[in-house]
């Protein structure tokens, strides 16, 4: 895999600590996928995350049933009116993952060097003998001196809340195991996770079709977080399931790597998925600590190149139950910027943790810091290298578009795009302005009735680092007349201008469709 330098400006300009973060429409370029949960359900906090920068809100079903997201959701589509954010939506299915069934919810506590059977039979109660899990499968799957990892929903990585197993032996379907570090489990659910070893569970499970089929129809997901993705083939099955549900053959799927298994064949996952998220927490466990680092680079260096959103999880775990993140988590956000990443996946922090809100606002203000050190001209170099020549046409003019605003220090590039293509690849370059994209409805038909396109390919920019959408007019569609794109022009200007980022006399690169040909122009404001 292909290793990547840091990419950040030589020399560093000293910001002084004193400087205030600048207040704007656009706290960060890098986007924020804020878990709804507990802690994050009311109208109010909600509307709290969208204003301090969440752009994406992920639905896990790995807990809550369907009744419980609905009212979630509702309560957000409440917060979008009133805060007039857009903000898109991502089921993020159960997968192959197994987990511990604690039925009775009481605490367990598990003793260092004691023995504890896991067994397949979820009649028996969850003690400090005996743990039942929802897999069959798993003495089949393990050998003597595997190491299998116990915890709480999103793994802590607490020495006290989650617990290492190493398999003793297999008895029939049970699987005995000594403990190797004492914790005390709690909750209702632990996820288990077997290192680097291979699970026979499906990557879409039954529960997980009838949850998309149902809840995700009835919302019109955005997205598809697909848990466990570990080959190619995983992908293309749940894009096949989709294209048989209606408007959800439109929805993107983003395809989880938990394992060393999805990791092996990243190449082809890349290739069949609109997006990558790398699920630190699990691979974290998968992989010795001293591999981790180089994989996040190198997966996010593909993605980068391949135009492809990268999202990163488990950074800020300590903001769960404190106001401030620690040094080393600190600086890992500003890394995952600076290697590249397109948005932050927060889980427990947003989910059940105390300081949702503040925890976006303070990932988003180094995210933003992190920005402005990125060394935007090595990565537009490396990026057209690797692109090589003959270029495409699409890819040509995004790369000249990013280019000419860089020289000219254009305030932001406004691109006109019905598929949300064009304005993704300009994107890809990133730019050190944000990109506004018009997305201009498109009329189509089911020979039945006529409707408008555009809100799935605009909420589908949120997760895309610098891109911020806008829907025109459906009173203007695409094949509309260079009149009307004018108009829109207007309203796209004064936009930018309400949310700060467009001033008099600032210049602006526009990227339009103009008949057959793709144009680029620059325009200078009056005042």
């Amino acid at each position: 895999m292909h290793s990547s330098n840091l990419l950040i400006e030589e020399p560093i300009r000293m910001i002084s600590i004193l400087e205030p973060a600048k207040s704007s429409f656009f706290p960060a370029m890098t986007r924020i996928v804020g878990t709804l949960g507990p802690k994050s359900r009311s109208v109010d906090v909600i509307s709290s995350c969208l204003k301090a920068g969440m752009s994406v809100a992920r639905f896990d079903f790995s807990w809550g049933d369907a009744e419980y997201h609905q009212e979630t959701l509702e309560n957000l589509k409440t917060a979008i009116k009133t805060t007039k954010k857009l903000c898109a939506v991502m089921l993020d299915t159960v997968g192959a993952e197994m987990q511990v069934v604690n039925k009775n919810e009481t605490s367990i506590s598990l003793q260092a060097d004691s023995q504890v059977i896991l067994t397949p039979d979820q009649g028996q109660e969850a003690s400090s003998e005996i743990l039942p899990i929802n897999f069959d499968g798993l003495a089949k799957s393990v050998k003597t001196g595997d190491t299998i990892f116990v915890g709480q929903y999103l793994f802590t990585g607490s020495e006290t809340t989650s617990v290492w197993l190493e398999v003793a032996e297999v008895t029939g379907q049970d699987v005995v195991c000594t403990v190797k570090n004492s914790a005390t489990l709690a909750g209702a659910l632990f996820t288990l996770h077997g290192s680097q070893i291979h699970i026979d569970l499906p990557t879409l499970t039954e529960k997980d079709k009838e949850v998309i089929s149902t809840w995700g129809v009835k919302n019109k997901i955005d997205f598809l977080s697909l848990s466990y993705t570990r080959h190619a083939e995983d992908v293309r099955q749940a894009r096949e399931f989709l294209s048989t549900l209606g408007d959800l053959s439109q929805t993107q799927i983003f395809a989880k790597i938990e394992n060393v298994e999805g990791l092996t064949h990243f190449d082809e996952i890349l290739q069949e998925a609109d997006g990558i998220i790398l699920s630190r927490g699990n691979l974290g466990i998968d992989l010795p600590p001293e591999k981790v680092f180089y994989f996040q680079k190198s997966a996010l260096y593909k993605c980068n190149m391949a135009g492809k959103p990268a999202v990163l999880t488990r950074v800020v775990d300590s903001m769960t139950d404190n106001l401030r993140p620690t040094r080393a988590e600190a600086t890992d956000v500003a890394n995952a910027v600076l290697d590249g990443s397109d948005a932050i996946l927060l889980g427990a922090e947003t989910l059940r943790g105390l300081y949702p809100v503040e925890t976006i606002s303070t990932v988003g203000r180094i995210c933003s810091e992190a920005e402005k050190v990125f060394n935007q001209e090595l990565f537009f170099k490396r990026t057209v290298k690797y692109v090589g020549e003959p270029m495409t046409h699409l890819e040509s003019i995004a790369s000249s578009a990013v280019r000419a605003a860089i020289k000219v220090k254009a305030s932001v590039i406004i691109c006109f795009t019905s598929s949300g293509r064009a304005a993704r690849l300009i994107a890809k370059y990133r730019p050190t302005m944000p990109v506004l994209s018009v997305v201009i409805p498109r009329l189509k038909t089911n020979q039945l009735k006529w409707s408008f396109s555009g809100a799935f390919e605009a909420r589908q920019s949120l997760i895309v680092r610098g891109l911020f959408p806008m829907l025109a007019d459906p009173r203007h569609p695409a094949e509309s007349t260079s009149a009307s794109n004018e108009s829109i022009l207007k309203v796209a200007l004064d936009h930018g201008k309400m949310a700060g980022v467009i001033k008099p006399h600032d210049r602006v690169v526009i990227c339009q469709k103009v008949g057959d040909a793709s144009v680029v122009k620059i325009i200078e404001l009056e005042d």
